[in-house]
């Protein structure tokens, strides 16, 4: 009798670096279209400089390094760290606040620890955090105002001119919902902050678009199982958590919907946090790796200088992420309970 030898059909075969990289850009693409036409052209500026830059800047640090520049820039690593800085920029920041950060992602944190996989930090977030602490004018007065409020947004040209000049459009600029409403709840009650005209004018459904169109981009990713759901899930949910816990009361805190729904909420928890090389690897280890994020943005978004935390919030778990892979290693199968933190030779003693 023949017998044939056939490899098993539930193998397949395992996505490479690039195939990755390409799903994660394609899922930005709703969020992308929907910042482009509620805030303008400034994000298509901002992402082909930031990208243009982060070639270059990879293409320079493998040339130095010795190693091969086609294979590395076609791995779409560093197309990506452009397109999720430029997605987490203001829509008129200057082009040169696009270039230093874009710069530093890929110089300092990326290649000077090592290229793709031994960077321990985000390299968009870290750019993001290095720009606002460096040019906090810059990062916070280049907001643009949403097409629902405003219907005169500048042209293509105008906002490319404006770019390059590097100023900002004197009167339709302004910062997130989550800033105006933090800073806001300071001096008004929760209605009166609702009857002014920015809220009326649907200002802040502009900012839900854009966070259900980065939902809808991070379903795509756990459904072609490019991510798991355990760090974005535990994010969200302790985000929730702490706000349902101290923010029930909206005339004193920012309310849980707008946590959720009034910044770069769904952006950090299915983009950024999810960064293979920077966060948690074991399953429980993202559990609590985004729970951590979840309660530091929390955090530093209510009694913290910064409206917005999550580039700081993913940066602070970065740190911890050894740790808690550490504590939370799975046991391999045949074998006896993992070895979780520092373990005391007896023998020694």
């Amino acid at each position: 009798m023949s017998k044939t030898n056939l490899s098993s059909p539930h193998l397949k075969k395992p996505l490479s670096v690039q195939q990755v990289m390409l799903q994660v850009c394609l899922a930005t693409i709703p969020g992308f279209l929907v910042l482009t036409a509620t805030f303008g052209w400034g994000y298509l500026i901002n992402m082909i400089i930031s990208i243009i830059t982060a070639l270059a800047a990879e293409a320079i640090m493998l040339k130095l390094r010795g190693l091969p520049v086609r294979v590395f820039l076609l791995d779409l690593s560093a197309v990506l760290t452009g397109l999720l800085l430029a997605l987490a920029l203001p829509p008129m920041a200057p082009w040169w606040l696009v270039v230093v950060g874009s710069a530093f992602a890929i110089i300092f944190v990326k290649q000077l620890y090592g290229g793709l996989g031994n960077n321990p930090f985000n390299p968009a977030m870290a750019a993001y955090a290095l720009l606002l602490i460096s040019f906090p004018v810059q990062m916070t007065t280049s907001w643009g105002v949403s097409s629902l409020v405003n219907d005169s947004l500048p042209s293509l040209s105008q906002q490319l001119l404006n770019n390059m000049a590097g100023h900002s459009y004197d009167g339709i600029t302004m910062a997130t919902p989550l800033d105006t409403y933090k800073t806001g709840i300071e001096l008004a009650t929760r209605e009166e902050l609702r009857q002014s005209p920015l809220f009326e004018n649907s200002w802040l459904n502009s900012w839900l678009w854009v966070s259900l169109a980065y939902l809808a981009g991070g379903l795509y990713l756990l459904f072609r199982r490019i991510i798991s759901w355990h760090t974005p899930v535990a994010l969200l949910a302790s985000l929730t958590f702490m706000a349902l816990i101290f923010s029930w009361d909206a005339d004193s805190h920012v309310p849980p919907f707008m946590h959720l729904f009034g910044g770069a909420t769904m952006l950090g928890a299915f983009f950024i946090a999810t960064d293979p090389s920077s966060s948690a690897v074991s399953n429980r280890g993202k559990l609590v790796y985004g729970a951590g994020i979840g309660v530091l943005t929390y955090i530093i978004r209510t009694w913290g200088n910064y409206p917005d935390a999550i580039a700081f919030s993913v940066l602070l778990m970065n740190f911890a992420a050894p740790f808690i892979d550490n504590y939370t290693r799975p046991r391999t199968y045949g074998h006896a309970r993992a070895i979780k933190g520092y373990k005391v030779n007896k023998d020694s003693q």
